[in-house]
């Protein structure tokens, strides 16, 4: 399996952005996916995650802006972000949870200021 990331791009704080995560393969639907983010500096972590049967789990540091979510007849995961901070400035990954090494993509950078 393949991840491609999307969306991403510069936005003014209190702005939204969506992410989107296309995976290549049949298998997509059968496994918990993920959005991970590695701030600058910082190590890469989980910051929420999807069940196959659409289970969700947040990082509270987002629980209340961002909203994960899944298309699996389109084999999409999506990360809806919204009332964006500075803090927030990083590149969004996705993958399986827990995470495989050989699946990490390029990611999409997300910038978050005036």
């Amino acid at each position: 399996v393949q991840f491609v990331e999307s969306g991403g791009g510069l936005v003014q704080p209190g702005g939204s952005l969506r992410l989107s995560c296309t995976a290549s393969g049949d298998t997509f639907q059968t496994f918990t996916v993920g959005w991970y983010r590695q701030l600058p500096g910082k190590q890469r972590d989980l910051l929420a995650h999807i069940t196959p049967l659409g289970l969700t789990s947040h990082r509270q540091a987002v629980r209340d802006r961002f909203t994960i979510s899944r298309d699996d007849a389109k084999t999409t995961m999506y990360l809806d972000m919204n009332d964006l901070k500075p803090d927030d400035t990083g590149v969004y990954y996705c993958n399986f949870v827990p995470a495989r090494a050989e699946n990490w993509g390029q990611g999409t950078q997300v910038t978050v200021s005036s």
